[in-house]
């Protein structure tokens, strides 16, 4: 047992944030060298080897926070250089939001294996291990999902909204993340970590509870 957590339900968390973390970052990789930047491939990040997606603290940050609930974390940053891509603005959009909805898919992928086996064999359910791999891949995913749109540097949100915004607006918005939005976004997480008020966990616990529910039909 880990603080009262079965080692099924600590095996099946990893297994998810091991996917989670790792298919993000590759589709970040992927859809920036479809679009023609040779950055990410140079650097060994367009592969299906997803240990080269991880970053320490990222990881430790997001075990931390599924065991405890919702998995706030991130992976090792995908390089990319927009001038490279063939419409480097919308391609870079593209690129960026290709990494929350890897999540959302994975998401819907465990859904509909839960649902598929809650009507065909739901004893199965009964199961600890497979009960908890596939709601923590639905939750783990969601949330991983809606803590990387959230608009502060250096999640993948506040380079949505940038290239959403028009010049001169969007190099002030990225200068501005470069530095207080960073340094905010790390004191709301530390925040979190050391006090009973979580404001990320507040942010998105209503749209992750309200896609939970319509995922899983629960």
């Amino acid at each position: 047992m880990f603080n009262g957590l079965s080692v099924e339900y600590v095996i099946a968390t990893a297994i998810i944030i091991f996917f989670a973390i790792g298919l993000h970052e590759y589709a970040h990789a992927k859809v920036a060298d479809m679009a023609g930047d040779p950055t990410p491939r140079s650097q060994g990040r367009v592969t299906l080897n997803l240990t080269k997606h991880f970053e320490l603290m990222g990881t430790i940050m997001i075990v931390l926070s599924s065991l405890s609930g919702f998995g706030i974390g991130w992976g090792k940053a995908v390089q990319v250089n927009p001038a490279k891509m063939k419409n480097p603005r919308w391609d870079h959009f593209a690129s960026v939001i290709a990494g929350p909805l890897s999540n959302f898919v994975q998401a819907m992928v465990f859904a509909l294996v839960f649902r598929i086996i809650a009507m065909t064999s739901p004893m199965l359910l009964q199961n600890e291990f497979l009960q908890a791999l596939l709601f923590q891949g639905v939750l783990v995913n969601v949330a991983l999902m809606l803590f990387n749109l959230i608009p502060f540097g250096p999640l993948d949100g506040h380079w949505l909204l940038g290239l959403m915004m028009p010049e001169p607006q969007r190099t002030r918005w990225f200068i501005f993340n470069r530095t207080t939005g960073s340094m905010i976004l790390l004191g709301v997480i530390i925040m979190g970590q050391v006090s009973n008020f979580s404001l990320i966990g507040l942010v998105i616990g209503t749209p992750a509870r309200a896609i939970l529910q319509f995922l899983l039909g629960m």
